[in-house]
């Protein structure tokens, strides 16, 4: 397995990596953590012309407070996440699910706006940034845009990333106090992807449950906030039949996943099971 011949060049700031894009087009890649590049490289599924390092940006890589958000710059480390104690104070769930990904290696290079960029149907982030509300920056030589999670992720592999766009920030809410989060994960125990995979954020005052947010990875070709298990526990009292009742509302009317490591009703039990699982973690 040799890749094909390729350019290699190490960017040293935000604007060259930019300036490659719009010189290149789709003939340019971003290298980042390589977790999944390199592999499609070497099958040849993918024969960019040139390949841009920005491993060691230093301006894309960061965690720090900016108003009533959380930015994490696209290329902090899984493992820069799973440290964070800027995190772990206000979205637990992010901590928790960097530290299940992959193994030590994949956690100290891979990064989490090469994940999202690569929209793995059963990557973690994806689902647990549409739980959090959070919002990604983009941004090319004509400026920067800002969608919302739920606007970036389209698909298979697929998401709003424009030819020429490079992710260089995650913006997350700082959530209302009494807001607990969790991630729970039913994970492929050699790659340790998500066969399924459950992110919940749940505010509770005065034992009443609202600004429900549940998003499932691995479960379907793409990861989905589901209104149905959101609406069953919204303004109801977080009590475990009620939390029960909502997680047997998980994956109702989606198109799930059938492979040879889960048939698509076990994903869909699988679903019920975690909801319920991280619903518990943060409503029981």
């Amino acid at each position: 397995m040799i890749p094909a011949n390729f350019e290699y060049h190490r960017a040293g700031s935000i604007d060259e990596v930019l300036t490659f894009l719009a010189r290149y087009g789709g003939n340019a890649k971003i290298l980042s953590g390589g977790h999944s590049l390199i592999p499609a490289l070497k099958l040849r599924l993918n024969q960019p012309s040139i390949l841009v390092d920005i491993a060691r940006l230093a301006e894309l890589r960061y965690i720090r407070q900016d108003g009533q958000h959380i930015a994490i710059g696209a290329a902090s480390t899984h493992k820069d996440i799973a440290t964070s104690a800027l995190l772990a104070q206000h979205l637990s769930m992010m901590p928790q699910a960097a530290g299940m990904i992959g193994d030590p290696q994949v956690r100290n290079v891979g990064t989490i706006g090469g994940s999202i960029a690569h929209a793995d149907p059963a990557a973690d982030w994806p689902g647990v940034l549409l739980a959090a509300d959070a919002e990604i920056v983009l941004q090319s030589t004509g400026g920067k845009r800002t969608l919302a999670a739920q606007d970036f992720f389209l698909g298979f592999f697929t998401t709003a990333l424009a030819e020429g766009e490079l992710v260089t920030e995650i913006r997350i809410p700082i959530p209302a106090a009494g807001t607990k989060s969790t991630y729970q994960k039913f994970s492929q125990p050699a790659s340790r992807f998500a066969i399924v995979g459950c992110a919940a954020v749940v505010q509770v005052s005065n034992g009443t449950c609202s600004h429900v947010r549940v998003a499932f990875n691995g479960v379907s070709d793409s990861c989905f906030r589901d209104g149905n298990v959101e609406k069953a526990l919204e303004g109801k009292a977080a009590t475990a039949e009620n939390i029960a009742a909502a997680a047997a509302q998980a994956a109702q009317g989606v198109s799930i996943l059938s492979d040879h490591y889960a048939a698509e009703d076990y994903r869909k039990h699988l679903a019920q099971v975690f909801a319920k699982r991280a619903l518990s973690a943060v409503a029981g």
